[in-house]
């Protein structure tokens, strides 16, 4: 078993930045690949970015491109995901994820251990 813990949610203007953290524990592994999600109220659960195991290949959804910047500490076994130029729309709860998976990364499905959420709220 893996636990996930996201911090780092909370309100902040439209144009701001914001830095999320996502911390495994438990049976962790560096080669696991890590993702982040995110859910807006009545919404699908929807990809934002991946990074593999060894930071060497990242991807972004194409709503947050230029906008965000995900990196990983393996020797924290620690995800991020910086949030700069942040808009309304990018209210959401969001979740990292780890995947043993190489591939497919930005689906849902690929990943096998979730974190609980933050909330990230952008005021207009």
């Amino acid at each position: 078993q893996v636990q996930l813990v996201e911090s780092g949610g909370g309100l902040v203007q439209a144009g701001g930045p914001l830095r999320l953290s996502c911390a495994a524990s438990g049976r962790t592994s560096s080669r696991y690949a890590m993702g982040w999600f995110r859910q807006a109220p009545g919404k699908e659960r929807e990809f934002v970015s991946y990074i593999t195991w060894n930071g060497g290949s990242t991807y972004y959804a194409e709503s947050v491109k230029g906008r965000f910047t995900i990196s990983r500490d393996n020797a924290k076994n620690t995800v991020y995901l910086q949030m700069n130029s942040l808009k309304p729309e990018d209210t959401a709860v969001y979740y990292c994820a780890v995947s043993r998976r190489s591939t497919l990364l930005y689906l849902r499905a690929s990943y096998d251990y979730w974190g609980q959420g933050t909330q990230v709220t952008v005021s207009s």
